[in-house]
């Protein structure tokens, strides 16, 4: 009897093992879609909100939007919540009955919330007396000093604006400076920037480019190139079709966020150093999927999901803002039923990054 108990004994030893190894790395099946939470629900969802079946019901009152549809269509989106305790959003705006192709006429604009999800009161233009608002690729962050910057791009060459509060008057510091570094100058435009303040102070921007720039000197730079694009770390997607990348430090870890508008698919990047050495660690979201659903379980499928933001609480991501569309873009005619709008999205930000923290396998990588 003593070797088949003997035997079972060893069993139970390997079962174990294998089973606290498994325990020990809860991110080996895991993307960052997996982390995203249920939207809390404001009210009720509704039937009769504008677009198409895809996203109904759904909730009006989550993020910003123009619930009747016949003002306003919004992009972009990025949240900083005040010292009044309120969350303050800077997003982009333009006149719905130019269809979706107005965007590039789109201006800046402040809304307001008194909860993360919203509904977020659309409060005007953020500079109205300069060049009638004009803003797109809207982003924000707070700088070391206690004030706020609001940058722009894609319409405009990178420009910065600052207040020492987030209901403004905002004032235009310049426009963004860059040094090619010796590489190529044209990987430095600035279209689809984010930005964001580095541990060791310095400022750090990743554009549509896919070419991480940094300044010593300030918010508007001169940011030096560091090297060529770190999208070729994400194979089998043309690297052209890449964009709205977003850019934060947690756990560790520097991530980006870059979305492939082709695929309509986006893909997460980590670094130590925030400059070298990209890792794919696979899926970041996909709007075929389910993970848009609310506390009770419903679930809508927005055609299009771009522009994330990222916001951040005690250090972790708290919640993602995405600007989301219901139909393919050129069937977001004027004056119709379909819209764009930022949705807020809860996330496990905690959990995200501890597990993260697990160095991915290299011939495992997913997303490829």
């Amino acid at each position: 009897m003593s070797t088949p108990m003997s035997s079972l004994k060893t069993l139970i030893k390997l079962f174990a093992a294998v089973s606290a190894l498994a325990a020990s790395s809860p991110a080996a099946d895991k993307t960052l879609i997996d982390y995203f939470l249920p939207m809390p629900i404001h009210g009720q969802l509704s039937k009769d909100a504008w677009g198409a079946p895809n996203v109904l019901p759904r909730d009006p009152q989550n993020g910003l939007e123009d619930t009747t549809i016949k003002q306003w269509c919004y992009w972009d989106g990025k949240i900083i919540k005040g010292t009044d305790g309120k969350y303050h959003m800077f997003a982009s705006r333009w006149d719905q009955a130019r269809g979706h192709n107005g965007w590039g006429g789109s201006a800046a604009v402040h809304a307001v919330s008194d909860n993360l999800t919203g509904p977020y009161i659309d409060k005007g233009l953020c500079w109205p007396d300069n060049q009638g608002g004009k803003g797109h690729n809207v982003t924000a962050l707070t700088l070391p000093d206690g004030s706020y910057a609001v940058v722009v791009s894609e319409t405009r060459p990178g420009d910065v604006f600052v207040s020492n509060s987030l209901d403004g008057p905002w004032k235009q510091l310049g426009s963004i400076q860059v040094d090619a570094n010796g590489f190529d100058a044209r990987d430095g435009r600035m279209s689809n920037v984010a930005m964001m303040i580095r541990p060791d102070g310095r400022y750090e921007i990743v554009a549509r480019s896919g070419v991480i720039m940094i300044s010593a000197d300030g918010i508007l730079g001169p940011y030096k190139l560091q090297g060529h694009s770190i999208y070729p770390g994400i194979p089998d997607l043309p690297t052209r079709n890449l964009e709205d990348p977003v850019i934060w430090y947690s756990g560790g870890l520097y991530h980006i966020v870059v979305n492939c508008w082709s695929d309509r698919k986006a893909f997460l990047l980590t670094s130590v150093d925030g400059i070298t050495n990209w890792t794919n660690r696979g899926l970041a979201y996909d709007p075929t999927t389910d993970y848009l659903r609310y506390t009770d379980g419903t679930v809508n499928h927005w055609n299009n999901i771009e522009r994330p933001g990222v916001y951040m609480e005690n250090g972790h991501v708290t919640a993602f803002t995405f600007a989301v569309l219901d139909v393919p873009k050129a069937q977001e005619l004027p004056n119709d039923n379909h819209g764009s709008k930022v949705i807020v999205v809860p996330f496990d930000g905690v959990a995200f990054d501890r597990d993260m923290a697990t160095p991915p396998k290299p011939a495992a990588q997913k997303g490829n």
